[in-house]
């Protein structure tokens, strides 16, 4: 069982590390605006899409529209002219003038500051609604993508299955001063060194804390 201490040397490491790598574009439009709108569009955008692509995307797109009002005044044919190449790009165009339109209709056209609420969104899952909670709103949430799954995993501090397993796995295991910055941290030394395939064990600073479940082959 990972102790507390334990936890806090591997985010005093994460920390930093951090600033060597680029950050998650979203996270960069959250510190430019503090726009929970802006998080919550460009984080649909981005799902199973690469960073570059996301970037200009949101950017032909908010220059169309950068609020609900004038979304939804957009047909979903410009929505998907403005956000293709993105990943299911047509899907994703309908669920941005849907979320709009909810906005609208039940929110006065104002993000919901509330995990629940948000996840009552068409097209909102968890981590949508922990991204928009935590750099939208600055409050506490637990952000868990791909890599903020397989890190804890591969380190031996918990074994799940998926995201949602590990979600609330971590609300127990790690201390809530750390839940803001865990996906940006693991994130990029996701992106960087523990990769998903032949992570660089060789220059990877938490070697030392890490039990390298499921690694196979590492550099």
């Amino acid at each position: 069982m990972v102790t507390e201490k334990e936890i806090d040397k591997v985010m005093q490491i994460l920390a930093e590390e951090y600033p060597k790598f680029r950050k998650p574009i979203v996270t960069e439009y959250s510190e430019l605006r503090h726009d929970p709108f802006e998080v919550l569009i460009s984080t649909i955008l981005s799902l199973r899409t690469k960073d570059e692509t996301t970037h200009t995307a949101w950017k032909r797109l908010s220059a169309l529209a950068n609020n609900p009002q004038n979304m939804v005044k957009l047909s979903a044919q410009e929505v998907e002219k403005a956000i293709y190449p993105v990943g299911f790009y047509i899907t994703k165009a309908k669920t941005v003038i849907e979320t709009c339109k909810l906005l609208l209709e039940k929110y006065d056209g104002k993000v919901p500051d509330d995990l629940d609420e948000l996840l009552m969104i068409k097209g909102v899952g968890r981590k949508t609604a922990n991204l928009v909670i935590t750099l939208g709103f600055d409050k506490p949430g637990l952000c868990i993508d791909t890599h903020c799954n397989r890190f804890p995993n591969r380190l031996g501090w918990i074994k799940t299955k998926n995201a949602e397993d590990t979600e609330f796995v971590l609300r127990e295991l790690l201390p809530q001063k750390y839940w803001k910055v865990f996906n940006d941290y693991v994130v990029a030394y996701g992106q960087n060194v523990c990769l998903p395939v032949s992570p660089r064990c060789s220059v990877c600073r938490i070697k030392n804390y890490c039990n390298k479940v499921g690694v196979e082959i590492s550099r």
